[in-house]
C-alpha cells in the first residue's frame, strides 16, 4: 500500500507518467513512418508534460510554480523547433498548445471540459493531431484516425472512474458503465483494423497485442477502483504499442 502512494504521488501526480506515455504512443508512429529524432521526442514530452501540470494545478496553490515552468518550457520547445525543424513546425506547435489551453483554463468562461460528452473526443483529437501533424511533414489521415479512435477509447474508462463526481453529462451516467465499455471496445477494435490496412506488418501486429491488452484492462474499470488502476494501467495503454514493437524487434 505505501509503495502504491509513493508511486501515485512521485509518478502519477506529478504527471510524468501521462506525459511518458503520450511520448512512446507518438514514438510508435515516428518509427513506422521513418521520422524518428531526438528533438522532436524531446519536445513532445514536454509539451504533453507541460500541458498535464497546468491542467491539473492551475486552480492549486501551485500555479505561479507552474506558470513560471511552462514559461520555460515553451522557449525550450521553440527552441527546439527553430533549431532542428521549421516555422511550420512552430505553428503546428502553437495550435496545439492552444487546443490544450481551450481543453480546461480556469480563465475561460466555458472550456471544452465543461461541455457534456466532448471531453473524450477532444482528447482523442489533441493526442492524434500530436502523432499525425506535429511529428509528421504532412499531415497523415490513418494515423489521425487510429490515435483518436484508440485515445478515445481509453478516455471512457476514466469517465467510469468519476462518474460519481463529475458535473457534467458523460457516457457512463447516460448510457450506463457496460453500454460504455462497449462503445470503448468498439473504438479500440476500429482503430486496429485500421491499423492493419495502414501500417506496417510488425506495427499492426503491436496493435493487435494492444487490443488484448486493452480489453481487458477496459473490462475491468469500474468506479470502486482505485484510481491507480485507471493513471497506471489505463494510462499504460497508450505505451502498449511502441513496447511491443520494441519486444517484436529485439527478441
Amino acid at each position: 500500500m505505501n509503495f502504491l502512494k509513493v508511486l501515485k504521488k512521485s509518478v502519477i501526480d506529478s504527471q510524468l507518467y501521462v506525459s511518458l506515455m503520450g511520448t512512446l504512443f507518438a514514438v510508435f508512429f515516428m518509427l513506422e513512418q521513418n521520422t524518428f529524432r531526438f528533438p522532436t521526442v524531446f519536445l513532445i514530452f514536454i509539451t504533453y508534460f507541460s500541458g498535464y501540470l497546468y491542467t491539473k494545478y492551475q486552480k492549486t496553490k501551485y500555479f505561479y510554480r507552474i506558470l513560471i515552468l511552462n514559461f520555460f518550457a515553451g522557449l525550450i520547445s521553440a527552441a527546439l523547433i527553430i533549431f532542428n525543424h521549421n516555422e511550420i513546425r512552430l505553428l503546428k506547435w502553437f495550435i496545439i498548445v492552444v487546443l490544450g489551453l481551450l481543453y480546461n483554463s480556469f480563465f475561460l468562461e466555458t472550456y471544452i471540459r465543461r461541455i457534456p460528452f466532448l471531453k473524450v473526443f477532444y482528447v482523442g483529437l489533441v493526442w492524434a493531431l500530436m502523432n499525425c501533424w506535429l511529428t509528421l511533414p504532412e499531415f497523415d489521415l490513418p494515423i489521425f484516425l487510429i490515435s483518436f479512435f484508440f485515445i478515445t477509447a481509453l478516455v471512457l474508462p476514466f469517465d467510469i472512474r468519476d462518474m460519481k463526481s463529475d458535473t457534467v453529462q458523460t457516457f457512463p451516467k447516460l448510457i450506463g458503465v457496460q453500454n460504455t465499455k462497449y462503445l470503448a471496445y468498439s473504438l479500440v477494435f476500429i482503430a486496429c483494423i485500421l491499423s492493419i490496412f495502414y501500417l506496417k506488418t510488425e506495427f499492426s501486429v503491436s496493435f493487435f497485442l494492444t487490443l488484448i491488452f486493452t480489453f481487458i484492462f477496459i473490462y475491468f474499470s469500474e468506479n470502486k477502483r482505485q484510481d491507480v488502476y485507471f493513471s497506471f494501467g489505463i494510462e499504460t495503454c497508450s505505451a502498449l504499442p511502441f513496447l511491443f514493437s520494441l519486444i517484436m524487434k529485439y527478441f
